[in-house]
């Protein structure tokens, strides 16, 4: 809730046209963080001499620290005020911003990278938390779709911003260029959002949880990403793994845990998880690889990489709504099959980008295909995830799926150099990334195929209930991000 001495505003005035401004545009930075840094890759990695672990490591920091805290940001948000934790978040992650910018070796920007996501998981759960609370109940949905239409293009645009910044100025603009946004956007939200909180005692935020999540983690995605340690990896793994088991008790045993396990028992939700984690992970690995491949082995600029994705975006904004109706009308199993099959299919036709690959004959196939396939994917997941659950748990549902899709990002980049047989000078060898660039492209088409079934055995032929038109027509426009955020919203005060 607002706070008593702050009235509801409406869509149509000013006072509310500037609180969308402000959220989306927290929102949107996150977003776009998430999807610049990717076009960025090649050119860092030259600079810094990054080995391909290094490089796997600035994309993981900022998608571990986000993806285990996310939840604990919300519930500080809760207990001390959404606004004054989002300004927070937002310090925090432009000066964070800065450190990247500044590092003078691999090592210390990924330890930034590490502090962004913290601050990420700051602004993220507030950000529409604060546009539920603001708005008038009769604007409120409205407010939302626009909330989250200008959100996901913020995301959509990460790969072209990224390879222009990088082209005209070099990679550290890419983190450079987010400083003077937040100072801009905490000006803004000082003197035109109003402070939200829960009323009366808020709910408790689950620390031990966050904490355990972030190391057990962090220990599997370096075990993971060190294979060539050796032993030390391989123990680091185990103790990773006891601590994760650890977790899971005191995530049982806790009245109110991040994680809540009792959902699992449902098999739809269950199965819906699993679909996402292997949909997810496919869709991360793939495009943490396909960026890379086109500039070094393709010889493609930053600008031109970041253009030839340009499709998937437009084209996933353009066709979710269209994937919703289909979800609607057939169940979630049928479409995620489908969306599943079109994705694989296209990474398999992937594996034909190489030395001097033409974009019209040999990219934009596979980007249009998979624009194709992602909105059939993520409407069916987001119904059988919220389906499974009572309408008082959609909000923690939602956000349990976005926690596993963001996980299976982390892990799966962390896992593929190794599974693909990618060298560690793959970043500056055209030859031994193109080898195994095909490799790790086949397995991400296999964990497509994989997710497809296990939606079309694990999910039931109708969805207990439709998609409810907010999570149609906006849930797969920022997926999963905005399924995050949307739990904040939900979420009985």
């Amino acid at each position: 809730m607002t706070n008593p001495s702050d009235a509801p505003v409406r869509l149509s005035e000013p006072a509310g046209r500037w609180v969308l401004l402000v959220t989306a545009a927290g929102s949107g930075l996150v977003l776009l963080e998430s999807t610049v840094v990717t076009i960025a890759l090649p050119s860092l990695g030259a600079d810094l001499g990054a080995s391909m672990a290094q490089l796997q490591w600035t994309v993981n920091a900022f998608t571990l620290t986000l993806s285990a805290l996310i939840l604990v940001g919300g519930s500080l948000g809760d207990r001390f005020g959404r606004r004054r934790l989002y300004l927070v978040g937002v310090a925090w992650f432009g000066a964070a911003s800065l450190l990247c910018g500044l590092a003078p070796t691999a090592d210390v920007l990924i330890v930034a990278r590490g502090l962004q996501g913290v601050g990420g998981a700051l602004i993220v759960p507030g950000s529409l938390a604060l546009v539920q609370n603001a708005f008038h109940p009769d604007d409120r949905n409205r407010a939302i779709g626009w909330w989250a239409g200008t959100s996901g293009v913020a995301g959509a645009a990460g790969p072209l911003v990224g390879g222009a910044l990088v082209d005209a100025a070099g990679w550290r603009w890419v983190f450079f260029v987010n400083v003077p946004l937040a100072v801009v956007l905490a000006v803004l939200l000082v003197t035109r959002v109003p402070e939200s909180r829960v009323p009366g005692r808020p709910p408790r935020f689950d620390v031990a949880g966050g904490v355990l999540a972030v190391t057990a983690l962090a220990g599997l995605t370096y075990a993971l990403t060190q294979t060539s340690a050796g032993w030390p990896a391989l123990a680091i793994g185990l103790a990773a793994s006891a601590v994760f088991a650890a977790f899971l008790l005191v995530e049982r045993r806790r009245p109110e845990p991040m994680l809540p396990l009792s959902l699992f028992a449902s098999r739809q939700f269950s199965a819906a998880n699993l679909a996402s984690f292997l949909v997810y992970g496919a869709l991360a690995g793939a495009f943490f690889l396909l960026p890379i491949q086109l500039q070094v082995t393709a010889g493609f600029s930053a600008w031109t990489a970041g253009l030839a994705l340009l499709p998937l975006p437009v084209l996933t904004l353009l066709l979710s709504p269209y994937g919703g109706e289909l979800t609607t009308r057939l169940g979630a199993r049928t479409p995620l099959l489908a969306g599943s099959l079109v994705c694989a299919a296209a990474l398999v036709l992937s594996t034909r980008i190489g030395a001097g690959a033409d974009y019209l004959g040999d990219v934009l196939p596979v980007v249009v295909l998979t624009g194709i396939g992602v909105p059939l994917i993520t409407p069916p997941v987001t119904s059988a995830v919220l389906s499974a659950v009572p309408d008082r748990s959609a909000g923690v549902a939602s956000a349990v799926n976005n926690g596993v899709a963001r996980v299976a990002g982390l892990l799966v980049v962390a896992a593929l150099p190794l599974l693909a047989g990618l060298p560690a000078d793959a970043a500056e060898n055209p030859d031994g990334l193109d080898q195994g660039y095909g490799a790790g492209m086949l397995i991400c088409a296999g964990l497509f195929l994989a997710g497809g079934v296990a939606g079309w055995f694990g999910l039931p032929r109708r969805a207990a209930r439709p998609v409810q038109p907010l999570a149609r027509r906006h849930a797969s426009v920022t997926c999963p991000q905005l399924e995050a955020d949307q739990a904040w919203m939900a979420q009985p005060e």
